[in-house]
């Protein structure tokens, strides 16, 4: 739940402080940049660059993972420890680089590049270090199992394993939606210094891994 709510928040905020950019639903910056050329408006870098930097650091997740666990040490608290700072990157970029630049500016770019790089490992790592646990980022494959498995509970089909299934599911949907509203919250107040609420949950989710 605490991942979701870093990757709802995440999204938001970048999507509000940095040009609109998708961090975590990166298909989206997919569809923004399809309306973009088709309704005659210019493209942006970062819609372009997000696709092959989630793609590539997805890839270089799973490297990494695979030579921890050559050496017995469990990929978790590594991987969160590289997502964290990605994510102090991007604040720091955000806030003392970029706060007054323009939002096609080098420095923003590398912000929401550090940004979608954070939620690449994240992605990675949820599917790598947790074993039946829904997307901590992909929201619409949730619902849609989340409504199916309500709909198995309704009917009285597999009632268990639907009622196990739904139970994993809501709190990553609904951590998701708590990011998302915090998120746009703290981002209309404090604008691109509100990336300090993933950056700190960031931080407690790799201490509670430590513990």
């Amino acid at each position: 739940m605490l991942l979701s709510v870093i990757a709802g928040a995440t999204d938001t905020i970048c999507f509000l402080g940095l040009n609109g950019l998708f961090t975590a639903h990166i298909t989206g910056n997919v569809v923004v940049l399809a309306a973009n050329l088709v309704t005659g408006k210019p493209a942006v870098a970062s819609y372009l660059l997000s696709v092959p930097v989630f793609m590539f650091v997805l890839y270089m997740t799973r490297m990494l993972a695979i030579r921890f666990e050559r050496i017995g040490l469990p990929p978790l608290r590594p991987l969160l420890f590289i997502q964290l700072l990605f994510l102090v990157a991007c604040l720091e970029i955000s806030v003392f680089d970029g706060s007054r630049l323009h939002p096609q500016s080098v420095a923003m770019l590398l912000a929401g590049m550090s940004a979608v790089c954070a939620m690449a490992v994240q992605n990675a790592l949820a599917q790598i270090a947790f074993k039946k646990v829904p997307s901590t980022a992909v929201m619409t494959t949730n619902v849609t199992h989340f409504v199916l498995d309500l709909t198995e509970l309704v009917h009285a089909r597999d009632y268990a394993a639907a009622r196990d299934r739904a139970l994993r599911t809501l709190p990553v949907i609904a951590g998701f939606v708590l990011g998302c509203a915090l998120g746009a919250i703290y981002q209309a107040a404090a604008g691109l210094w509100s990336l300090s609420l993933p950056t700190s949950l960031a931080l407690v989710a790799l201490l509670i891994a430590e513990m």
